[in-house]
């Protein structure tokens, strides 16, 4: 359940403030102008915490909390009091009627996180049903690398994505970056002097802003003492040098539960395509196979009922493409799917090779496939059959 928190405040500058300092957080901000207003709020919604301001007009801070405390319904709520620099003493001599501490204004938005956290614990905002992100969504990545050539591989592996990729070079940088705006992951070289790249992390994971914001570990792939040190501190994950764009692209995905399935499921009209990449290693299968029957439940539910497999990228047959392939022409036959498969003339030549997929039945290209499945001469019937392991 989101927590709830009260803002008594006659400042619309100072509630718009503490409005966006609590953004990141799965928290509910609600707002009054005075004590009136505040008392009013608090007794329909009773909030989990009350951000109280000391003056105030038509009722100020030090009535609405002693009328707080002498309502038996109000009187556990805890209360955090604002106040200017010169009202720190009156805090002090009110505090004894009942406040979870106090925090001077102007307050930096760290200060008032930190606090507020001793009182209300405070989570990440978490995307809801249907706001899944995915792999295609925009992403801030913080790269921590005092290599420039290394922030270009970044830069150049990344670019066909909409990631945005933020380069610094030391600790106190990647510091001041997360203190403007929280990364939605990091990557830290252990290659950093000193131990700068594991005091980073301690440091990092210690505020609350970045607590749970996954960081990964880079670094050379001989130097296994240093990744097993990773690893037992608690880094997310562990990406090596030289860098395999596609590995790291993966580990992202899987850190951040981004949404994979539109690598390899599009609509094309009425037909439901399932792209098999070049590099179609098992991992890759395995990635695809897990969407592979809610995407074909989702064409039936829109009311299609033709898919393709596209195999023409892929280069080399092996048994993980057999196993997907008959995988999906038997959820097709239950969903009652008209299935085509396209291959390129040499990964056909390589089917025709075994006996168990001779007799499957291919197309060399996409329009081809797509028109014997209108012309409803390629039935779900003839689909492939399970081949043994």
């Amino acid at each position: 359940m989101r927590h709830k928190i009260l803002t008594v405040d006659d400042s619309k500058t100072v509630r718009l403030i503490i409005r966006k300092t609590f953004k990141p957080f799965d928290c509910e901000i609600l707002e009054a102008g005075n004590g009136v207003e505040g008392l009013s709020v608090a007794a329909k919604t009773q909030p989990d915490l009350i951000l109280l301001d000391v003056t105030m007009p038509v009722m100020d801070g030090v009535e609405m909390l002693t009328r707080l405390k002498a309502d038996p319904k109000l009187r556990n709520i805890p209360v955090m009091m604002l106040t200017a620099e010169g009202g720190r003493d009156n805090v002090l001599s009110i505090a004894k009627i009942g406040i979870r501490g106090y925090i001077v204004k102007p307050f930096k938005e760290d200060a008032m996180i930190e606090k507020v956290s001793r009182i209300v614990d405070l989570k990440p905002v978490s995307d809801g049903p249907g706001k899944v992100r995915t792999i295609l969504d925009p992403i801030d990545l913080l790269v921590v690398e005092d290599k420039p050539a290394i922030l270009q591989q970044f830069e150049q592996g990344l670019k066909h994505t909409p990631w945005k990729i933020h380069g610094v070079a030391s600790q106190g940088e990647a510091i001041d970056h997360c203190s403007r705006s929280t990364p939605d992951l990091i990557v830290i070289s252990l290659s950093l002097s000193g131990d700068s790249a594991f005091a980073l992390f301690r440091i990092l994971r210690a505020n609350l802003k970045t607590k749970f914001t996954p960081i990964f570990a880079l670094v050379v792939k001989t130097e296994t003492d240093a990744q097993a040190q990773a690893q037992k501190i608690g880094f997310t994950a562990i990406v090596t040098k030289p860098i395999d764009m596609a590995d790291l692209e993966s580990k992202v995905a899987k850190a951040m539960n981004l949404d994979t399935s539109k690598h390899y499921f599009r609509s094309d009209g009425e037909f439901l395509i399932v792209d098999l990449p070049q590099n179609c290693s098992n991992p890759v299968l395995a990635e695809a196979a897990q969407y592979l029957a809610p995407k074909l439940a989702e064409a039936v539910d829109a009311g299609h009922s033709l898919a393709v497999i596209d195999l023409s990228p892929v280069r080399s047959l092996h048994l993980g493409i057999i196993k997907f392939i008959v995988q999906a022409t038997q959820s097709c036959r239950e969903l009652t799917i008209h299935l085509a498969i396209v291959g390129n003339a040499p990964l056909i030549a390589e089917f025709k090779s075994f006996e168990e997929t001779r007799s499957w039945n291919f197309h060399e290209s996409m329009e081809e496939a797509k028109a014997s499945l209108k012309q409803g001469t390629h039935s779900a019937a003839d689909a492939p059959h399970a081949v043994e392991a």
